[in-house]
């Protein structure tokens, strides 16, 4: 009996390390062989950003001399697209300076998409402009052209001045909002001040 029980163990304990040694040799040889990774290839390249960028706060100079600054959430640059454009889909603000680098102008919306191409900004949802003569301009669709150095919309718009409100469905204007007309206009309303 007692020599059973001794072979009994014998036979685990071999069992057992003959295991323990053949996992060793299979991790070893596993090891030394040259591994190959086959990932998909990605079929649509156009659905995917060139660039990605969160948190964003840039100035942008033209000729050397600070003119923009732009602050976003998010920013997605696809250049494969047809047309290429920008996306800043959780909203913008951009910032015009003046050559001593007060802000001239401001635009805030909660999407826009600049197309590189045509050079052309869409600007979509709470869109909120002011500009030189500190005229405010509220809308959900504006474009703004910058090779024509143009802005329009045939969206409704209302336009604050110091004296008076205008509404009205339809708007071009020069590129610094500085001579504007609205197409359609719905109404004109004085403001009256209190002394």
């Amino acid at each position: 009996m007692r020599l059973q029980r001794f072979a009994k163990k014998l036979i685990e304990q071999t069992s057992t390390t003959t295991a323990n040694v053949a996992v060793v040799v299979l991790i070893f040889l596993t090891s030394c062989q040259e591994k190959q990774f086959n990932a998909p290839a990605i079929e649509c390249r156009d659905s995917l950003a060139v660039m990605s960028t969160y948190g964003v706060s840039t100035l942008i100079s033209d000729s050397g001399r600070i003119s923009y600054k732009i602050d976003a959430e998010e920013w997605f640059i696809f250049d494969k697209r047809q047309p290429p454009y920008w996306a800043f889909e959780k909203g913008v603000y951009l910032e015009k300076y003046d050559h001593d680098l007060n802000i001239e102008a401001t635009i805030k919306c909660d999407t826009a998409y600049y197309y590189s191409e045509q050079k052309l900004w869409k600007l979509i949802g709470n869109v909120d402009i002011r500009n030189p003569k500190d005229e405010r301009f509220f809308t959900d669709l504006m474009y703004w052209d910058q090779e024509k150095e143009l802005i329009y919309s045939d969206a409704y718009i209302k336009i604050e001045q110091e004296d008076q409100v205008t509404e009205g469905i339809g708007f071009s204007s020069n590129q610094s909002m500085t001579v504007w007309e609205i197409k359609n206009t719905k109404g004109i309303y004085a403001i009256k001040e209190e002394e």
